[in-house]
Order: C-alpha cells, then structure tokens, then sequence
C-alpha cells in the first residue's frame, strides 16, 4: 500500500510499523510532526502506543531509555538542539546499552529556517561512538526504521536516526508494509550494565570500545552505502543523505564519475579507500557540516585530494540544493538567490492579538526609566519581541538561559535585570534557573509569559498548565512577590505598577502575564482557563 507521507510522517509510520511501543519528544521544529503523526495514529488512540510529549528532551531520552530498559522499542524525537538539552542521557546509555531497540531521531535544521544554529547531529553520534543512519528520502526514512530498531537490537546500543528539514518537511509515496508485532516486556538479565557507578561504567565502555570494529564492519555491508563505478576518473563524489538527491538531478540520465552514497555510519573506510585510489580529486556532498570532508582527510591523511565546504568549492554554511552542487561541479553558473524586492521576505511576526504583546507594550513604558539592555529573554514566540517594532527583549541564547543570565547580570551589578520566559520553557529548563537564584536570593524579576501552550510548534499543551504559582512558590520565592497579571490593554497601568514594584524589590520576584494563546482553539483554551484557578493580583 502507498501513502503520500511527509519525510517526519514517514519516519513515523515506519517505527509504527516496526513495532514500536513508546515515542516521547518535545516539539521542536523540523522534528515535531513525528510525534504528533504517532499521537493521531490508531494505534496510540487504543493504548498500544504510548506516545508522549516530554517536559524536555533530555526527560524524554530517559523515558525512552526506561521503555528500553523493560524490552520494549522505543523511539525519542527531537530538533539538533534539543540534543544539546539530552546530551548527558545520550552519551550515557551509550555506554549502558540497551535491550529493546531504542532510535534517538533528530531533526537538524541547515539554514537555520528556525533555529539558533546549524549544528549538525552526525558529530554527536561520532562522539558517543553510536551507529548513525541518515536517509536520503521519504522511502528511505520508512525503511529504515524497521533496520534501525533491529541493528540497535543487534548492537545493544541506541541509534542516531538524523534527518535535515528538507526531508523532514517534503512529501512523498512511501510504501508501507505490514505492521511488526511490539516486542514482549522482558527485563535485562543483568543490570549492572545500567547502573553507571565507575567500576561498572568503566567495563561497559570498554565493551562500547571492543564493539567499534564490528559497527565499521556492519556499516562497510551495509545496504544503505553503495559505491557505483563511473567512466570518468578525474573525480568521485562522495554524498550523505539528501544531499545524493541534489547531485542526481544535475544527471538525469548517467552520473560519469564514481560514486559514494553514505547513509549509514561510522563512515565505510574500505569504500572511501577505494575511491581514493581510483580517482584523482574527491568532492564531498553532505547538507550540514563538514563531517565527512574532515574525517577522510583524517583517514588517509591527503586533504589536498578532497573539496568540499572546507576548501570553498561548496559554501561553508547553509543547506545545498542542485544549483549549488552544480556550481562545485563546473556544469553551471550560480544563480543568483536575491529575491526581487517585490516579494522580499517579510520578518515573522507575533499573531495579532497576542498577549506577547502587550507585555511588550508594558515593559516598554518601564524601559526607558530602568535603562536599555536589561531585559534576558529565552527560546518562543515571545523571541519576537527581540524585533521592531517591540525592540523589548536583549538576549536569547538556548532553551532556560534568560533567568540564569539575568541572575549572572545582577551579580555583576546591573540592576534592575529582568528575564522573560515562556511556561513551556520554564518547565522544560527554566526551574533549575529560578531555584538558583531563590539560593543566592538574586535581585531578579522573572516574567513567565503563560500562554498555556508550546505555542510557537503548534500549541501542543504544556506541563506548566495551572501550576506555575504552586512550582514558584515550591522553589522558594515569597508567595508576596508571585505575582499574576493578565496581559490586556485595559490592564495596562495596574501592570506597569506591579512590575515597577517588583523591579524594587532587592531579590527574587515572579510575575505571570497569563492569557492563553489566540491561535488555541475555543476547546484548549476552556482547558487552560480550567487550570489557571489563581486570581490575578489587582
């Protein structure tokens, strides 16, 4: 049977398919679509799978590692970035193992289309010492689950499933095949393995050591990498993922020169040796870093043979697209990527209506008093305020940075220091931030924009629902500075007063701007004004 799935849909349906039990994430664009896509599924609807949106990502890679742990497959989503947040429990069970299949999927976002960076996933599978599989379209992304959850069966260690936005987001026909039965609950037969006190961790990564070879060799056999000879030895090319499909539409018919298609890692060392002993320069296609292009060098030790992004033959940043691997390849001119003023991009923007805004509104007529350059913010909708015409927030950096950052600020002695925060932020990496400064009683403000929401992915609903005074006041701070305000014109002075106030106040001091988000439907926002029982402070 075939289904019109996008590259996340098709990732999705292929570890439903291959007999998955739990997938847990948190939403973050490009990967959100995965977890929402298994949420509407049949199978999630009648209890067979449970598919959860986690706190945050690192909670997410522990509760996966737990379904793991009992036998069962488990999958754990999330954006590049969301890896950085999950990176202790990644590199860890690395090191544990595991016993049901466990796929770790990540979204990287080259181009940053919406995120802070491009990082590039493929180096944490690297450093963790992990096989990697990175598919080059939506048929591929199916199939490969099913391989995915029996080579980390096999291994015993979790797998980096890595995808990138254009695949992530693109549509296609997948063949679907018949479901897999999910796996029995079986418990470990030894659980010293998972119990990381030095003198057990220190064997197991001596086991993850002792695998290596065998993962090179498994990769080298792999059905995802294949090497196609070519007519013309002046060159061969070596390309990952999506980035094959790209130097295939530049040759509709016959590609003339040798060919290294990667989808499965550690890197096959004897096909890369094979290439470099048949042609005489090598161009590396890989949409994100450098990873392939630096490693070959390291490989054979002749990086004067090898073009990429590193030596300028393709641009160092940004995603590749035929035009680009053209240009590197010397069949075309580049095009030029200036869009005509006529349709020249328009910024994002916040919804009109939202309650982002009238925060904004109010802490702009308290800015010009207290001084500019004061005002921490974090990762959401509400980063817009970084832009005109607001101009409100001075800083976000990564998911929970804004409170800790205004806490650093005032210790240094600018004073007032003000941090804004979303409720889904707040819980995903935002309490650990606020307890600290409750520790050195820190002379802050915290404004938790609520908007009862993970808004900016979609308003998928958020843990912080009906219990950010209770979590404040459970940290520590004075339940006569936990403030709640509603972010409405008509409220506007008597919100301005209660900031200022706040602001005086030499330690920590909350305020919650509460009004659900505008884009929610009638029914969630029900919801969230069902939780949200605490009476705003007028």
């Amino acid at each position: 049977m075939q289904k019109i799935l996008l590259g996340n849909e098709a990732i999705a349906q292929g570890a439903i398919d291959a007999g998955l039990s739990g997938a847990y994430g948190y939403p973050g664009t490009p990967s959100t679509e995965i977890i929402e896509y298994i949420t509407a599924s049949q199978e999630a609807k009648n209890g067979d799978i449970k598919a959860h949106w986690s706190t945050n990502e690192k909670v997410a890679m522990e509760e996966a590692l737990g379904m793991s742990y009992a036998g069962k497959r488990a999958m754990v989503t999330m954006k590049h970035v969301g890896l950085n947040v999950a990176a202790d429990a990644f590199i860890n069970m690395a090191i544990s193992g595991i016993n049901g299949g466990l796929v770790v999927v990540v979204a990287d976002d080259p181009s940053q289309h919406s995120s802070q960076n491009e990082q590039d996933s493929r180096f944490y599978g690297k450093f963790a010492m992990l096989p990697i599989l990175e598919p080059s379209n939506q048929q591929e992304a199916y199939d490969m689950m099913a391989y995915a959850f029996e080579l980390s069966e096999k291994t015993k260690l979790p797998v980096l499933f890595r995808s990138v936005t254009r695949l992530s987001h693109s549509r296609a026909n997948v063949e679907v095949k018949d479901k897999q039965a999910q796996n029995p609950l079986q418990l470990v037969d030894d659980t010293k393995r998972f119990a990381l006190i030095p003198s057990f961790a220190k064997l197991q990564y001596k086991a993850l050591i002792d695998k290596q070879k065998d993962l090179e060799q498994i990769a080298e056999q792999s059905p995802w990498n294949y090497y196609k000879e070519g007519k013309d030895t002046s060159l061969g090319i070596i390309a990952s993922g999506v980035a094959v499909n790209y130097l295939l539409e530049n040759f509709p018919k016959d590609l003339p020169f040798d060919l290294l298609k990667v989808s499965h890692y550690p890197l096959p060392r004897k096909q890369v040796a094979k290439m470099f002993d048949r042609v005489a320069k090598i161009l590396v296609l890989e949409d994100g870093y450098p990873f392939i292009e630096e490693m070959i060098g390291d490989y054979l030790g002749r990086e004067q043979k090898v073009k990429g992004r590193l030596t300028g033959d393709l641009p160092r940043t940004g995603e590749l697209n035929p035009n680009k691997v053209a240009v590197a390849l010397g069949l075309e001119e580049e095009i030029n990527s200036d869009i005509p003023e006529i349709v020249s991009a328009r910024p994002p923007q916040l919804c009109p209506g939202c309650g982002h805004i009238d925060l904004y509104e109010e802490l702009n007529d308290i800015i010009p008093e207290i001084g500019d350059n004061r005002v921490f913010s974090d990762i959401g909708c509400y980063s817009l305020g970084v832009l005109e015409p607001y101009d409100s927030i001075d800083t976000l950096i990564d998911m929970g940075a804004s409170i800790p950052m205004a806490k650093g600020a005032a210790d240094a002695g600018l004073l007032p220091a003000i941090a804004v925060i979303g409720d889904s932020t707040f819980t995903h990496s935002g309490m650990t931030g606020l307890l600290s400064a409750v520790w050195d009683n820190s002379p802050i403000t915290v404004i938790i924009s609520d908007n009862s929401a993970v808004a900016m992915t979609g308003a998928q609903p958020s843990a912080a629902m009906g219990r950010l005074y209770d979590i404040a006041k459970g940290l520590g701070v004075a339940e006569e500075h936990i403030k709640i305000i509603i972010p409405l014109k008509k409220y506007h002075d008597k919100n301005v007063e209660i900031i200022k106030n706040e602001l005086a106040y030499n330690g920590v001091s909350l305020i919650i701007a509460q009004r659900p988000c505008v884009t929610m439907s009638n029914e969630k926002k029900d919801l969230a004004r069902k939780f949200n029982t605490f009476e705003p402070s007028y």
